[in-house]
Protein backbone atom coordinates (compact mmCIF):
# COMPACT_ATOMS: atom_id res chain seq x y z
CA UNK A 1 0.00 0.00 0.00
CA UNK A 2 1.41 3.40 -0.96
CA UNK A 3 2.53 5.67 1.86
CA UNK A 4 2.65 8.76 -0.33
CA UNK A 5 0.71 11.65 1.18
CA UNK A 6 0.59 10.22 4.69
CA UNK A 7 1.73 12.68 7.35
CA UNK A 8 4.17 11.87 10.14
CA UNK A 9 4.92 14.03 13.16
CA UNK A 10 8.40 13.43 14.59
CA UNK A 11 9.23 15.13 17.86
CA UNK A 12 12.82 16.15 18.50
CA UNK A 13 13.51 16.04 14.76
CA UNK A 14 16.19 18.70 14.78
CA UNK A 15 19.10 16.48 15.75
CA UNK A 16 20.56 13.01 16.01
CA UNK A 17 18.12 10.08 15.89
CA UNK A 18 15.01 12.24 15.57
CA UNK A 19 16.42 13.94 12.51
CA UNK A 20 17.33 10.59 10.95
CA UNK A 21 13.81 9.23 11.58
CA UNK A 22 12.19 12.26 9.94
CA UNK A 23 14.36 11.86 6.84
CA UNK A 24 13.82 8.10 6.77
CA UNK A 25 10.03 8.52 6.84
CA UNK A 26 10.29 11.04 4.02
CA UNK A 27 12.25 8.46 2.02
CA UNK A 28 9.32 6.09 2.62
CA UNK A 29 6.90 8.63 1.12
CA UNK A 30 5.64 10.56 4.14
CA UNK A 31 5.21 14.27 4.44
CA UNK A 32 6.82 15.27 7.71
CA UNK A 33 5.93 17.63 10.54
CA UNK A 34 9.27 18.47 12.15
CA UNK A 35 9.03 19.34 15.82
CA UNK A 36 11.86 21.15 17.55
CA UNK A 37 12.48 23.26 20.62
CA UNK A 38 16.07 24.50 20.88
CA UNK A 39 17.53 22.80 17.78
CA UNK A 40 16.25 25.45 15.37
CA UNK A 41 19.09 25.22 12.87
CA UNK A 42 19.00 21.44 12.91
CA UNK A 43 15.26 21.42 12.28
CA UNK A 44 15.72 23.73 9.30
CA UNK A 45 18.34 21.32 7.95
CA UNK A 46 15.94 18.40 8.45
CA UNK A 47 13.24 20.26 6.54
CA UNK A 48 15.61 21.01 3.67
CA UNK A 49 16.60 17.37 3.40
CA UNK A 50 12.97 16.20 3.50
CA UNK A 51 12.05 18.65 0.75
CA UNK A 52 15.02 17.50 -1.33
CA UNK A 53 13.35 14.08 -1.34
CA UNK A 54 10.23 15.61 -2.87
CA UNK A 55 8.16 15.49 0.29
CA UNK A 56 6.47 18.31 2.17
CA UNK A 57 8.08 19.48 5.42
CA UNK A 58 6.76 21.97 7.96
CA UNK A 59 8.40 23.18 11.19
CA UNK A 60 6.65 23.23 14.58
CA UNK A 61 8.27 24.74 17.65
CA UNK A 62 7.05 23.62 21.08
CA UNK A 63 8.46 23.23 24.56
CA UNK A 64 7.31 19.72 25.46
CA UNK A 65 7.96 20.35 29.15
CA UNK A 66 4.59 22.10 28.92
CA UNK A 67 1.99 19.30 28.81
CA UNK A 68 -0.56 21.63 27.24
CA UNK A 69 1.86 22.46 24.41
CA UNK A 70 2.49 18.74 23.89
CA UNK A 71 -1.23 18.04 23.65
CA UNK A 72 -1.80 20.95 21.21
CA UNK A 73 1.02 19.97 18.87
CA UNK A 74 -0.83 17.22 16.91
CA UNK A 75 -3.84 19.52 16.39
CA UNK A 76 -1.52 22.17 14.95
CA UNK A 77 0.03 19.61 12.62
CA UNK A 78 -3.36 18.29 11.45
CA UNK A 79 -4.63 21.82 10.89
CA UNK A 80 -1.71 22.66 8.63
CA UNK A 81 -1.46 19.35 6.76
CA UNK A 82 -5.13 18.34 6.82
CA UNK A 83 -4.38 14.99 8.46
CA UNK A 84 -2.04 13.09 10.78
CA UNK A 85 -1.23 9.42 10.29
CA UNK A 86 1.95 8.74 12.26
CA UNK A 87 3.40 10.03 15.53
CA UNK A 88 7.00 9.29 16.51
CA UNK A 89 7.81 10.38 20.06
CA UNK A 90 11.56 10.88 19.78
CA UNK A 91 12.25 14.06 21.78
CA UNK A 92 14.22 13.37 24.96
CA UNK A 93 16.77 14.80 27.35
CA UNK A 94 19.71 12.74 28.66
CA UNK A 95 21.14 14.41 31.77
CA UNK A 96 24.03 12.76 33.57
CA UNK A 97 23.47 13.20 37.31
CA UNK A 98 24.85 11.39 40.32
CA UNK A 99 22.38 10.21 42.94
CA UNK A 100 23.33 13.16 45.14
CA UNK A 101 22.98 15.72 42.33
CA UNK A 102 19.38 14.91 41.39
CA UNK A 103 16.94 17.59 42.55
CA UNK A 104 13.14 17.63 42.46
CA UNK A 105 13.41 20.17 39.64
CA UNK A 106 15.84 18.12 37.54
CA UNK A 107 13.81 14.95 38.15
CA UNK A 108 10.61 16.65 37.00
CA UNK A 109 12.32 18.21 33.98
CA UNK A 110 13.57 14.83 32.74
CA UNK A 111 10.26 13.01 33.18
CA UNK A 112 8.31 15.93 31.73
CA UNK A 113 10.04 15.64 28.36
CA UNK A 114 10.82 11.93 28.21
CA UNK A 115 7.58 10.48 29.56
CA UNK A 116 4.79 12.96 30.26
CA UNK A 117 5.12 14.61 26.85
CA UNK A 118 4.83 11.22 25.14
CA UNK A 119 1.48 10.66 26.80
CA UNK A 120 0.02 14.08 26.10
CA UNK A 121 1.26 14.20 22.52
CA UNK A 122 -0.34 10.80 21.98
CA UNK A 123 -3.53 12.01 23.65
CA UNK A 124 -3.67 14.99 21.32
CA UNK A 125 -2.90 12.81 18.29
CA UNK A 126 -5.42 10.07 19.10
CA UNK A 127 -8.49 11.52 17.30
CA UNK A 128 -6.46 12.15 14.13
CA UNK A 129 -4.77 8.75 14.20
CA UNK A 130 -8.08 7.00 14.77
CA UNK A 131 -9.46 8.70 11.68
CA UNK A 132 -6.44 7.42 9.76
CA UNK A 133 -7.46 3.89 10.75
CA UNK A 134 -11.21 4.21 10.23
CA UNK A 135 -13.24 2.54 7.51
CA UNK A 136 -10.65 -0.10 6.72
CA UNK A 137 -7.96 2.42 5.81
CA UNK A 138 -4.34 1.86 6.74
CA UNK A 139 -4.21 2.45 10.48
CA UNK A 140 -2.66 5.24 12.45
CA UNK A 141 0.71 4.59 14.02
CA UNK A 142 2.55 5.64 17.16
CA UNK A 143 6.20 4.70 17.64
CA UNK A 144 7.82 5.69 20.92
CA UNK A 145 11.59 5.84 21.24
CA UNK A 146 12.52 4.10 24.50
CA UNK A 147 16.06 3.01 25.46
CA UNK A 148 17.84 -0.03 26.84
CA UNK A 149 18.21 2.11 29.99
CA UNK A 150 14.60 1.08 30.65
CA UNK A 151 15.87 -2.29 31.92
CA UNK A 152 19.57 -1.66 32.61
CA UNK A 153 20.18 0.35 35.81
CA UNK A 154 22.64 3.17 35.16
CA UNK A 155 23.53 4.88 38.47
CA UNK A 156 24.44 8.19 36.82
CA UNK A 157 21.20 8.35 34.82
CA UNK A 158 18.48 7.30 37.27
CA UNK A 159 15.74 9.79 36.23
CA UNK A 160 16.47 9.03 32.57
CA UNK A 161 16.19 5.27 33.07
CA UNK A 162 12.98 5.62 35.05
CA UNK A 163 11.50 7.81 32.32
CA UNK A 164 12.32 5.26 29.62
CA UNK A 165 10.94 2.39 31.69
CA UNK A 166 7.76 4.42 31.86
CA UNK A 167 7.76 4.76 28.08
CA UNK A 168 7.74 0.97 27.75
CA UNK A 169 4.63 0.56 29.93
CA UNK A 170 3.02 3.62 28.34
CA UNK A 171 3.47 1.98 24.94
CA UNK A 172 1.62 -1.15 26.04
CA UNK A 173 -1.13 0.89 27.71
CA UNK A 174 -1.67 3.08 24.66
CA UNK A 175 -1.71 0.01 22.42
CA UNK A 176 -4.69 -1.36 24.37
CA UNK A 177 -6.44 2.00 24.60
CA UNK A 178 -6.13 2.85 20.90
CA UNK A 179 -6.80 -0.57 19.35
CA UNK A 180 -7.91 -1.47 16.79
CA UNK A 181 -7.55 1.73 14.76
CA UNK A 182 -4.02 2.63 15.91
CA UNK A 183 -0.96 0.48 16.55
CA UNK A 184 1.49 1.60 19.23
CA UNK A 185 5.01 0.20 19.49
CA UNK A 186 8.40 1.21 20.81
CA UNK A 187 12.02 1.01 19.72
CA UNK A 188 14.74 0.74 22.37
CA UNK A 189 18.13 1.75 20.95
CA UNK A 190 21.35 0.68 22.63
CA UNK A 191 24.80 1.81 21.49
CA UNK A 192 23.52 4.10 18.76
CA UNK A 193 25.18 7.48 18.20
CA UNK A 194 27.30 7.30 21.39
CA UNK A 195 28.06 10.47 23.36
CA UNK A 196 29.99 13.00 21.33
CA UNK A 197 32.72 13.23 23.98
CA UNK A 198 33.60 9.52 23.75
CA UNK A 199 37.18 8.85 22.68
CA UNK A 200 38.03 6.57 19.78
CA UNK A 201 39.28 4.03 22.33
CA UNK A 202 35.92 4.05 24.12
CA UNK A 203 34.07 3.58 20.85
CA UNK A 204 36.27 0.71 19.80
CA UNK A 205 35.98 -1.02 23.18
CA UNK A 206 32.20 -0.75 23.08
CA UNK A 207 32.08 -2.09 19.51
CA UNK A 208 34.27 -5.07 20.36
CA UNK A 209 32.08 -5.99 23.34
CA UNK A 210 28.91 -5.91 21.21
CA UNK A 211 27.90 -9.31 19.73
CA UNK A 212 27.46 -7.95 16.19
CA UNK A 213 30.90 -6.34 16.42
CA UNK A 214 30.09 -2.70 15.76
CA UNK A 215 28.48 0.42 17.11
CA UNK A 216 24.92 1.08 16.10
CA UNK A 217 23.86 3.87 13.77
CA UNK A 218 20.85 6.11 13.47
CA UNK A 219 19.97 4.07 10.40
CA UNK A 220 19.47 0.98 12.54
CA UNK A 221 16.83 2.82 14.56
CA UNK A 222 15.22 4.23 11.41
CA UNK A 223 14.85 0.72 10.01
CA UNK A 224 13.03 -0.41 13.15
CA UNK A 225 10.71 2.61 13.09
CA UNK A 226 9.94 2.08 9.43
CA UNK A 227 9.06 -1.57 10.08
CA UNK A 228 6.41 -0.56 12.59
CA UNK A 229 5.10 2.22 10.33
CA UNK A 230 5.15 0.41 7.00
CA UNK A 231 4.77 -3.29 7.74
CA UNK A 232 3.54 -3.71 11.31
CA UNK A 233 -0.19 -3.95 10.65
CA UNK A 234 -0.48 -6.94 13.00
CA UNK A 235 2.02 -5.77 15.60
CA UNK A 236 1.09 -3.57 18.56
CA UNK A 237 2.27 -3.13 22.14
CA UNK A 238 5.71 -4.44 21.18
CA UNK A 239 9.20 -3.30 22.16
CA UNK A 240 11.97 -3.83 19.59
CA UNK A 241 15.47 -3.63 21.08
CA UNK A 242 18.11 -2.33 18.65
CA UNK A 243 21.42 -2.79 20.46
CA UNK A 244 23.49 -5.38 18.60
CA UNK A 245 22.57 -8.11 21.07
CA UNK A 246 23.90 -6.55 24.27
CA UNK A 247 20.64 -6.37 26.25
CA UNK A 248 19.80 -9.99 25.54
CA UNK A 249 22.73 -11.17 27.63
CA UNK A 250 24.88 -11.92 24.58
CA UNK A 251 27.44 -9.19 25.32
Amino acid sequence: MSLAGRVALVTGAGRRVGQAIAIGLAEAGHDVAIHHHTATDGAADTAARVRALGRRAELFSADLRDAHAARRLPDEVAARFGRLDVLVNSAAVFPKESLEAVTPESWDATLAVNLRACFFTAQGAAPHLRRAGAGGARGGRIVNIADVAAFQPWPSYIPYGVSKAGVVLLTKSLARALAPEVTVNAVAPGGVLPPEDWTEEQRERFAQSTPVGRLGSAGDVVGAVRYFVELGDYVTGTLLVVDGGRAGGLG
